[in-house]
Order: C-alpha cells, then structure tokens, then sequence
C-alpha cells in the first residue's frame, strides 16, 4: 500500500491547507472562531479525509472517505467565496485558491472514479492508494 503522502491529489490538498492558513492571518480577529476556523477546518478535512481513507480497509470505504473529501472542498469553496465577498480575501487571493481547489475537486473527482471501478473486483484487498 502507499502512503498517502505520495498521492499527487493529497500533496494539493495540503498546500491548499497551508495557503488557507497563510491568508487567514489576516482576517479580522473577531472571524477567528468564525470564517477563519471553518476555512481552516474544511481545507485541513480534505487532506485528512484523503489520509484516514488510505488507511482504511478495502475500496469502498476508501472511497467513501473520497467522497467525504469532495464535499469538503465543495465547503471550502463556498467559504472562500463568502470571505471575498466580505472583503477578507482580494479578488486576486480568491481566483489563485479557487483555481487550486477546483483542480484539486477534479483530481479528486478521477481518483473517487478510479477507485469505484476497481471496487466491484476487488472488495477485500486494501484500499490502493
């Protein structure tokens, strides 16, 4: 089995993290239980996400936490756009992280489709990741 750190989809996701946590510096202090910890929160779940379903049994259940994932990155873009309509991120901000987050979906969207395919033949073997 490999580590889920050698997936190019979970590599994206958590510099997605590491950019969510960079630009909430920022935010006023009174969205740090707000706005900055849901964005924090729903970027770090898709990544944790990923992880947890690695290290899960079989490919169903790999791909439900897959799934988990995607609707995860579907909250973090709302929360993005929410944050620059608040005039917390710059329109510039909002376009470069959304541009990685819906190219992180897709990747996300191949791997789930992946893993499906391969679930009918192989529903005991460890989760490929």
């Amino acid at each position: 089995m490999k580590d889920f750190r050698d997936l190019k989809v979970w590599q994206r996701a958590h510099q997605i993290t590491l950019t969510i946590y960079s630009c909430t510096r920022n935010f006023p202090r009174d969205e740090t239980y707000g706005m900055v910890s849901q964005l924090r929160r729903c970027s770090s779940s898709v990544a944790a996400n990923i992880a947890e379903g690695c290290g899960r049994f079989g490919n169903a259940e790999f791909g439900r936490f897959l799934t988990l994932a995607m609707g995860s990155a579907s909250e973090l873009e709302y929360f993005l756009l929410l944050a620059r309509d608040l005039e917390y991120l710059s329109r510039e901000n909002h376009e470069a992280v959304t541009h990685d987050v819906v190219e992180m979906r897709r990747m996300l969207n191949r791997l789930l489709s992946k893993v499906q395919a391969e679930r009918g033949s192989k529903p005991l073997l460890r989760a490929k990741c």
